[in-house]
């Protein structure tokens, strides 16, 4: 990997692109730390301090890179755009006009895209608000200090405002990555702010348990991190064979090729979905102040702190059934089919059609089995590791943010070395 990205920066325009991908970084960091008009930033600092990760906030703090607690110009990060294209991807199943743009090839692909837009904008302003509500009120970080300078209307419009503004400028940032530079922007930028996190998390761990068990985290980190990696790259390959046809006065057809079924076909949708549902209660407990309910005491002791069995068990089943479900709205067999025989393609030994179908329905279904308990297992890692060391941080590796790093560092690092083949290919003499 590294030697790819040594390749890469001896090539004059793969340098300009790994650059110029820097040059945004650091002006999105930037934009992270930059705290939004009307904050009170000491007062902000010192609540953070106290309350850390903890809340029903923490997954869209964990794609915002810490910015969400300390009310900067990205706080909302790139989490709107994330849930926008999640809500038009089960649209697309479910709406006819959609599913229609879907196939006009990249015409109705750049029509998802501007709808996808304008849902993140949506989206963010819906985000920006509540949590301005919430900081305005003191509820953001459970802290008695004032948050803001002034609780007029004038100060909420203004920071909604700068916050949605935020979001914009971090969409527009991804489509210049993809459009100027290497790999997808916004997966890029949700690598960079889960990354920027990763460092301060391993040092508090350090401060808290010693030098000891730092080394010992890291390296079993290396293990999971070695693990991630080979299940990331692990896929069922299933051969395909083309027959050849006769199109005017040329031949087509007659090659060999294999369609790609991985073991993480959902990649790690699923875990956002079942996190984002099992913040729901916790999040509803926040209506009742007084908290004499035996529905919000029940919710409190079992689906609010990560370490109780119950919480991990719910959260397990979770991602199984999201893992099926998403991978059953993403690929279509019955598709694959009947593009297959269109196109004179069989499947050796399985007739083409309904047959086909049905063959690849089973072996997605055999392989998605692992894929998804390989999803549960990383993502309670974390979890496991609160109740076993019994600390107040949180295990490093493990969970959305390590499934994060992996897969997007791959990804990159593919795109990378598939230009510096394009440029520097060697021939079958070699």
């Amino acid at each position: 990997m590294l030697g790819a990205f040594v390749n890469a920066f001896r090539t004059p325009d793969l340098r300009r692109k790994l650059l110029f991908v820097a040059m945004i970084i650091v002006i999105f960091r930037l934009g992270s730390q930059l705290p939004t008009p009307g904050v009170n930033v000491g007062n902000v600092r010192e609540c953070v301090s106290q309350v850390q990760n903890s809340g029903v906030y923490g997954l869209i703090n964990l794609f915002s890179g810490g910015a969400l607690l300390q009310l900067t110009v990205f706080a909302l990060g790139i989490m709107p755009y994330i849930t926008a294209s999640i809500i038009l991807q089960l649209l697309v199943v479910v709406i006819p006009r959609l599913e229609a743009l879907k196939k006009e090839g990249q015409a109705g692909q750049t029509k998802i895209t501007q709808y996808t837009r304008y849902l993140t904008l949506a989206l963010a302003i819906l985000q920006a608000t509540g949590i301005v509500a919430l900081a305005r009120s003191g509820q953001l970080l459970q802290c008695d200090l004032p948050l803001l300078h002034s609780q007029g209307i004038t100060t909420m419009l203004v920071m909604v405002i700068t916050m949605t503004a935020g979001t914009a400028v971090i969409m527009w940032f991804g489509e210049l990555i993809t459009d100027r530079g290497i790999g997808n922007g916004m997966s890029i930028l949700i690598f960079t702010q889960v990354v920027a996190q990763f460092p301060a998390s391993l040092w508090a761990l350090q401060q808290q348990k010693g030098w000891a068990v730092f080394v010992m985290v890291v390296a079993i980190g290396l293990v999971i991190i070695a693990t991630v990696i080979f299940m990331e790259q692990g896929q069922r390959r299933i051969p395909v064979q083309y027959a050849r046809r006769m199109v005017g006065r040329k031949m087509y057809g007659g090659s060999s090729t294999y369609i790609p079924l991985k073991v993480n076909q959902a990649g790690v949708i699923p875990v956002i979905f079942a996190s984002s549902l099992l913040y729901l209660p916790a999040l509803a407990t926040q209506f009742d102040r007084s908290g004499n309910s035996p529905i919000t005491r029940w919710i409190s002791q079992y689906l609010v702190r990560g370490d109780h069995p119950l919480y991990m068990l719910l959260y397990f089943l979770m991602i199984l059934f999201f893992t099926y479900f998403y991978v059953a709205i993403t690929f279509n067999p019955e598709e694959v089919a009947d593009n297959m025989k269109k196109y004179g393609g069989f499947i050796p030994g399985i007739r083409a059609g309904r047959p086909t179908e049905e063959y690849l329905q089973y072996v997605l279904s055999r392989i998605t089995l692992p894929g998804a308990v390989y999803l549960g297992i990383v993502a309670l890692i974390p979890l496991v590791a609160l109740v076993l060391v019994n600390a107040n941080q949180k295990f490093p590796f493990g969970g959305t943010s390590l499934l994060i790093m992996v897969g997007v560092a791959l990804d990159t690092v593919k795109q990378i070395e598939s230009q510096l083949q394009q440029r520097n290919y060697e021939g079958f003499l070699r």
